[in-house]
Formats: C-alpha cells, sequence, structure tokens
C-alpha cells in the first residue's frame, strides 16, 4: 500500500495554521518549543554567504567575456537591471503608503523590541552616527573579503562575488573552468542544502508562529495579513502595467497576445513556485507561442532564471520596510532603503530558481540594513501564498524580456493573434 505524503507546501500551512492556533490557546506556556524555530533560523543564516557567493559568482561568469558580451547581453542585463529595480521600488513605495505595522500597538512593539535590546540600541547607534553616501560606497569594497565572510558583510560579499566572476571569464579557458567547476560544486550543494532545510520548514515555522502568536496575540496577525495583500498588489501590478508598457514601448507585440502566449508557463509557476522548474515551458511558449527565436530563448530566459527576479526584488523590499517598522525605531530611511533596493537587486542575482530560495535572500537583506534575522518568522508562514504570485511575475518579466532583445534585433515581427500552442496540445 503505497504511503500517503503531504507536499511541503501542505506541510507548511498545517504548521502555521497549528502554531497559530495552539499560541492563542497556550499564549505564553507554550514559548518551550522557541528552541525549534531558532535552530532552524540558524540553519538558514549558516547557508547565506556560501550560497550567495558561489551561485552570483557563477551568474557573474557565465556572462562570458564583457569585451565580447554584445549588444544583445548588454540589452537583457539593462532590461533585467531596470525592471527589478522598478519592481523593489514599487514594493518599497506601497509600503511607505500603507505601512503595514504601524497599526501594531506600542505595547507590542515594545515586547518585539525588548526581545532584541541589544540589536536595537546599536541600531539606534548606527542611526546617530550614519555614514555619508560616499562612505557607504567605498566601503561596499572589502579590506579582506575573507573577514567580510566571516561577519556576513552582504554588500561587500556581493562586490566580491561580482569581481570574482569577471575577472574569471578574463584568464585562460581551461584554468577558469576549474574554480568555476569547484564552484559550480558548491552551488549545487548550497541548493541542495536549501532544499534539505525546507524539509523541516514546518516544524519551524510552527515553533516561530506558535511562539509570536502566544506573545503577540492578533495585532500580529492584522499586520501580516496586510503584508501579505501589499506583495500580492505589488506584483499584479507589475505583472499587468509596468511590463505591459514596457512591450508596448519597446516592441510590436500586442499585449493580449503576449499573456495569452506566455500563460501555460505561468501556470506551472504558479503552482510549482521555481523560475528554474518553470524554464523549459517558458522557453517552449515563447519560441512556439511568441515566435522569439531559439538564439535568442536560449540566452535570455536561462539568464533570467537566475538574475532577474523582479517578484523576489518586490517581496524584499515590502518585507524589509515592514520588519523594519515591527523591530526598529524610526525604520528605515531613505538610505537604507536604497540600500535595500541595491543589495535586493544584486541579491537577486544569486538567488536559486527554486522554492523557498527567497528566504535566504530576505536573511542577507535584513542583515544588510540592520534587522534582526528573526524577523523571518513573521513572514515564513505566508511565504508560499507570495510566492505563488512572485514566480509567475519572474518568468513572465523573462519572457517580456525576450520578446524585446527578439524585437530589437529585427528577428520576429509581430505575433500573429492564434491559440497559443502550448494549450492545445495540453
Amino acid at each position: 500500500m503505497k504511503r500517503f505524503k503531504l507536499a511541503l507546501p501542505t506541510q507548511i500551512i498545517i504548521g502555521l495554521v497549528l502554531g497559530i492556533a495552539l499560541g492563542f490557546i497556550f499564549k505564553e506556556r507554550i514559548a518551550w518549543v522557541e528552541p525549534f524555530g531558532t535552530a532552524f533560523i540558524r540553519l538558514i543564516t549558516m547557508i547565506v554567504v556560501p550560497l550567495v557567493f558561489s551561485s552570483l559568482l557563477i551568474g557573474t561568469a557565465s556572462l562570458g567575456d564583457p569585451k565580447k558580451l554584445g549588444r544583445i547581453g548588454g540589452k537583457t542585463l539593462i532590461f533585467f537591471l531596470v525592471t527589478t529595480i522598478i519592481s523593489c521600488a514599487i514594493g518599497l513605495t506601497l509600503t511607505n503608503l500603507i505601512k503595514p505595522g504601524s497599526d501594531l500597538p506600542q505595547e507590542t512593539r515594545n515586547q518585539i523590541t525588548a526581545q532584541y535590546e541589544t540589536d536595537t540600541d546599536a541600531r539606534i547607534t548606527a542611526f546617530a552616527e550614519k555614514p555619508s553616501i560616499s562612505d557607504i560606497l567605498v566601503n561596499i569594497i572589502p579590506r579582506n573579503p575573507f573577514n567580510s565572510m566571516a561577519q556576513a558583510t552582504m554588500l561587500q560579499i556581493i562586490f566580491f562575488a561580482i569581481f570574482f566572476g569577471i575577472t574569471l571569464t578574463l584568464i585562460p579557458k581551461e584554468k577558469a573552468t576549474v574554480i568555476l567547476a569547484f564552484f559550480e560544486g558548491i552551488n549545487d550543494v548550497m541548493i541542495k542544502m536549501v532544499l534539505i532545510i525546507m524539509k523541516v520548514a514546518p516544524i519551524g515555522v510552527f515553533a516561530l508562529i506558535t511562539v509570536i502568536v502566544g506573545r503577540f496575540g492578533w495585532d500580529i496577525l492584522m499586520a501580516l495579513a496586510m503584508f501579505t495583500a501589499i506583495v500580492v498588489f505589488g506584483c499584479l501590478f507589475h505583472m499587468f502595467t509596468v511590463l505591459p508598457l514596457a512591450l508596448k514601448l519597446l516592441t510590436n507585440t500586442k499585449i493580449s497576445t503576449f499573456f495569452k502566449g506566455i500563460f501555460p508557463a505561468q501556470l506551472i509557476a504558479f503552482s510549482t513556485t521555481s523560475s528554474g522548474a518553470t524554464l523549459p515551458i517558458t522557453m517552449d511558449c515563447c519560441e512556439k507561442n511568441l515566435k522569439v527565436p531559439n538564439q535568442i530563448c536560449s540566452f535570455v530566459l536561462p539568464l533570467g532564471a537566475t538574475i532577474n527576479m523582479n517578484g523576489t526584488s518586490l517581496y524584499q523590499g515590502v518585507a524589509a520596510l515592514f520588519l523594519a517598522e515591527v523591530y526598529l525605531p524610526g525604520g528605515l530611511s531613505i538610505v537604507d532603503q536604497l540600500v535595500v533596493v541595491g543589495t535586493a537587486t544584486l541579491g537577486a542575482i544569486g538567488t536559486a530558481g527554486v522554492p523557498g530560495a527567497a528566504v535566504i535572500l530576505l536573511a542577507m537583506v535584513l542583515s544588510t540594513v540592520g534587522i534582526p534575522i528573526e524577523g523571518i518568522a513573521l513572514v515564513l508562514g505566508v511565504d508560499r501564498i507570495v510566492d505563488m504570485f512572485r514566480t509567475p511575475l519572474n518568468i513572465t518579466g523573462d519572457a517580456a524580456c525576450a520578446v524585446f532583445v527578439a524585437t530589437s534585433e529585427g528577428l520576429m515581427d509581430s505575433v500573429p493573434e492564434t491559440k497559443p500552442q502550448a494549450v492545445q496540445e495540453a
């Protein structure tokens, strides 16, 4: 008899619901489960640096020799970077306007910040001694990259990884191949670790949310519902406003035809929450339904699955600002928010296209701007829900870029209004 097994997302949702229920029932008496949540957070923290460094290095090196990158590579990178920055800015703008964490009673805020009194005091000092923008830019360059890794100074790690990846393309190929294979092996191990750690996510979510609800009650749940609504609305706004506007201005493809053509891939992305798993379907839709030449699809779409994370970047902006409202006095300054945009944009390059990887990136973003990494506990329970909207946005941005690049290179005409082949075959 085949053993019945619940899917991981279902297990996480069950853990979330049970945690909320038991938190309400037992309140502070359920605090004994907290070490399980702490262990889960430590597991995530443990792999942030090696995962980000190895995957970012590989993503940069995969671009090839910068001198020979050519028009297609340049257009692709510019499109990805601009749309990713816009998506993060949308998330920050919506959160600044709505302020989902601002309705928390002062008593609840005080309880939360009291748990991290040392971090809060350090943050107040940092606000009083804020370095200038020029100092921030200079400090991105590490004096000792190994020391930066040991201290998890993420902006310095990102700079060194990108510099390393670019330089790797400039040395003899036979030597570069050995180094690249080494870091590809590390990256594969880190991704496997992510998948293993996510298997215990239901226990971690249960423990974390139980303690939070037990201590802070209904108020924190209302703030969390508002946080989820902002992320979902922001993803839909970017998908159906920003990307169509880009297509309208940069291509001759009809908006309705584009969305009909990419719809099968969006469905797969919605259900799997994995850009990587959806990649074959995305390529099939772009080639068959949108008539993008294979030479464009084979370059733009795999690259997009690695570095184009519009939805993920938007989520990072909303989550960072939301958690700052909860944990930090005065929230984030404008400079801090610009750092969030930069970190989320560059960090997205190092985010693997697998479910749950955005949690790793969020840990990096939070540590960069001084928000306690334990804040992940507040948003992890709804991560699967928002991921179902983040991932379709990611792959839609990939497809839009492929259409733009092909059009700008004169490799495709307007797409005829026909029923998508992928839908017919299904």
